[in-house]
C-alpha cells in the first residue's frame, strides 16, 4: 500500500528485535515513515537490539525492553502510545530448544499471547472499538503437522496436528487469537508462514548456521538423511505479505504465506555450499561440501512442510517475488557483509547449546 493513500497507524511490534520481527520493523519504517512504530522485545537469546540500530534516531521510533507476559507494562504502553495495531511476532521459535526445554514455549507463546490479547481487548474497548484496529498474530505452518511426499500442501482448513512442543504452543496461541475474534469481535488476523530466511537470522537456524560454519571451516550438521522438505520463504516477501494482510485482510481470517520453494534440506545445503564457494574467496576449507556431516535425527522431525498460498494470492493479490536461488544469494551476501552483527552472537552460551545439539560434531 502506498503511504500517501492511507491514514497513519500507531503500531506495536512485539518481538521486533528478533529475526522476522526486525525485518518487519525495517519494512514498516521504510514504507510508512509517518507511522509511530513501537517495538517491544524481551531481548532473550535470539533478540538483538543491534538489528534495529539504524532506526533508533528516528523520531517516530521507540524501543521498549519488556516481556509480553508483563500485563502491567502492556496496560501502560497501549494507552500511552495510543496503539491501534499490534503485529505480534514475539515467540520462542526453535523446535530443537522446545525439545530441550518446553517450559519457556508454554509461557511465552501461550500465556504471553493471552496476556497481549486480553490487554489489547481492554484497550480496544476503552477506545470504543475502532473498526480500523488490528491484532495480527504471526504463526507457523508447523501447527499443521507433517506431510508425506505426495500430500497436497497445507491450506487454511488443514486440521491442526502439531508434533513438537513448539508447534503445539503456536497452535494454542492461534486458537486463542481465533477465539478472541469469535467471542469478543476483537479484529484479529492469523498468518501461518513457511520457513523464513534472510538477514538478521540467529545463527542456530539452518541457513545462517551453515553459512557461518562454512566461514569458520566447521562441520555442517545435517539431520538424518537430509531428505526433509521445507517451503522456503524470503523474509522480505513475508514482510510484504504481512503488510497486505494488515491493510486488506478481513478480521477473523487466517492467511497462509508460502514461498512456493519446496527444497530438500540436503539440496539446500548443497546450494549454500556452492554459493559460498563462489562468493567467499577466503574459505578455510574448499569446496565447502566437504564439511557436510550427517547427524542423528531429532525427535519427531516432521518430514515435509508445504504451503498452499492460493487464498492470499486470490483474495489479497499477494505473491512471493523471490526465488530460492536469488534469496539465498542475497542472504549470503548480507552475512558476508555483516560479520560485526553475527560474530558477537557466537557466545559461550551459544557454544554450549551447539555442543548439546550436535555432540561430537
Amino acid at each position: 500500500m502506498v503511504a500517501s493513500q492511507r491514514s497513519p497507524r500507531r503500531i506495536l511490534i512485539t518481538g521486533g528485535a528478533g529475526f522476522i520481527g526486525s525485518n518487519f520493523v525495517h519494512h514498516w519504517c521504510k514504507q510508512y515513515p509517518g507511522d509511530r512504530v513501537v517495538v517491544l522485545d524481551a531481548l532473550t537469546y535470539a533478540g538483538n537490539q543491534a538489528s534495529l540500530a539504524d532506526l533508533e534516531d528516528l523520531e517516530t521510533f521507540r524501543f521498549v525492553q519488556g516481556d509480553i507476559g508483563d500485563r502491567a507494562l502492556i496496560d501502560t504502553l497501549l494507552p500511552e502510545e495510543n496503539i491501534d495495531t499490534i503485529a505480534h511476532f514475539a515467540a520462542e521459535s526453535h523446535v530443537d530448544r522446545s525439545i530441550l526445554g518446553p517450559d519457556a514455549f508454554i509461557q511465552t507463546n501461550i500465556v504471553g499471547t493471552f496476556t497481549l490479547l486480553e490487554a489489547f481487548r481492554q484497550h480496544w474497548l476503552k477506545r470504543d472499538k475502532p473498526g480500523r484496529d488490528r491484532f495480527l498474530h504471526v504463526s507457523t505452518d508447523e501447527v499443521y503437522g507433517s506431510l508425506n511426499a505426495d500430500d497436497p500442501p497445507f491450506t487454511e482448513t488443514t486440521p491442526y496436528a502439531p508434533n513438537s512442543p513448539y508447534s503445539a504452543s503456536k497452535a494454542s496461541s492461534d486458537h486463542l487469537a481465533r477465539a478472541y475474534f469469535h467471542t469478543y469481535d476483537l479484529p484479529t488476523l492469523i498468518t501461518n508462514c513457511s520457513n523464513n530466511y534472510g538477514p538478521y537470522h540467529f545463527p542456530e537456524k539452518l541457513i545462517p548456521l551453515m553459512c557461518i560454519n562454512i566461514l569458520l571451516g566447521k562441520p555442517l550438521p545435517v539431520y538424518g538423511d537430509g531428505q526433509n522438505i521445507r517451503d522456503w520463504l524470503y523474509v522480505g516477501d513475508h514482510c510484504q505479505a504481512l503488510d497486505v494482510v494488515i491493510h486488506q485482510g478481513l478480521p477473523g481470517q487466517t492467511y497462509n504465506i508460502g514461498g512456493n520453494n519446496e527444497v530438500k534440506n540436503i539440496d539446500l545445503v548443497y546450494m549454500l555450499c556452492d554459493l559460498m564457494d563462489e562468493l567467499a574467496p577466503d574459505l578455510p576449507i574448499r569446496p565447502a561440501r566437504e564439511l557436510i556431516t550427517f547427524v542423528k535425527d531429532r525427535p519427531g522431525h516432521d518430514r515435509r512442510y508445504a504451503i498452499d498460498a492460493t487464498k492470499i494470492s486470490t483474495e489479497l493479490g499477494w505473491n512471493p517475488q523471490e526465488t530460492v536461488a536469488g534469496g539465498l544469494r542475497r542472504t549470503i551476501e548480507w552475512y558476508l557483509a555483516h560479520p560485526d552483527w553475527w560474530q558477537p552472537l557466537l557466545s559461550e552460551e551459544y557454544q554450549k547449546y551447539y555442543q548439546q545439539m550436535y555432540q561430537g560434531v
